[in-house]
């Protein structure tokens, strides 16, 4: 499978990586999920998410992974806006997951100014995330939003984070773009991009045009992103995902244009919807 850079990380990520909502989120699916996360890992995938707000999976993550934890880049996310709060929330995640550190930590659910503002006052979140990177808990520090892309670029400006952790797929760019506000300046800094989102989980469903979701992935993987963090709701699932990272072939301009042209009209649905309230 592809690897990327991070940015400036370093690490060579998977083009696609597993996310922690789906069947890993659901209680009850132990044997499931053992199983989901270790043929991930045996196809190749090496990026692992979860965050505090994904139900069990830290746990699932903690009994699967732990004798495999050297091979993979495990990311957590904390949704806490205080230095305290977010420091529980670490210490939960570390003792869930079963490990003494996190490869990142993302601050999550950026998106709104109050959100910002709160997270960087005295006594905020990132004081936390600084902390943690220094004690050697976390290698590196992210943030996250899939609301307002003028938030995460002033995140950007205010802070030298290592990776951004946004909405990457073809209806954003009619609406509120991603790709266009907030990539310019990852890039220029070296901000490594995990895109999210790629299938809208669900939206695609609505679009009887498009018979396959191979199309989404290629869009999302054709732009300055490291890798797509993408949920299973069962194994095949996974395996069709692999399949597509493994086959990707990149979408010229032209045919990320007229993608773009064609999900337009569907586009403001996928602002409304139910299924963009979910990570996918």
């Amino acid at each position: 499978m592809e690897k990327r850079k991070l940015g400036r990380t370093n690490f060579n990520a998977s083009i696609i990586g597993l996310g922690g909502e789906g069947l890993l989120s659901s209680p009850g699916k132990d044997k499931e999920a053992y199983v989901l996360l270790n043929k991930a890992l045996d196809l190749g995938i090496n990026v692992f998410e979860s965050a505090r707000s994904h139900g069990c999976s830290e746990e699932y993550y903690g009994k699967a992974l732990r004798e495999r934890r050297k091979d993979i880049f495990l990311t957590g996310r904390s949704k806490e806006r205080t230095k305290e709060g977010a420091l529980l929330d670490l210490q939960e995640s570390l003792t869930n997951l079963k490990t003494d550190y996190l490869d990142l930590w993302q601050i999550h659910d950026v998106n709104d100014r109050q959100a910002m503002e709160a997270i960087f006052s005295p006594g905020g979140a990132i004081e936390a995330f600084v902390e943690a990177r220094q004690k050697g808990y976390v290698r590196f520090i992210g943030i996250g939003g899939h609301d307002d892309p003028h938030v995460i670029r002033q995140c950007l400006e205010i802070f030298d984070f290592d990776t951004m952790h946004v909405p990457v797929n073809p209806a954003e760019a009619s609406c509120k773009s991603f790709l266009e506000d907030t990539m310019p300046i990852a890039v220029e800094k070296n901000v490594g991009v995990i895109g999210m989102k790629i299938y809208v989980r669900g939206f695609t469903s609505k679009l009887t045009f498009y018979t396959s979701m191979e199309a989404f992935f290629r869009y999302a993987l054709s732009q300055s992103i490291a890798t797509a963090v993408i949920s299973c709701d069962i194994l095949e699932q996974l395996e069709q995902n692999v399949y597509f990272a493994r086959s990707f072939k990149e979408m010229d301009w032209e045919e990320q244009d007229g993608f773009v042209d064609a999900i337009a009209p569907y586009a403001l649905m996928y602002y409304k919807s139910q299924y963009y309230e979910k990570d996918g």
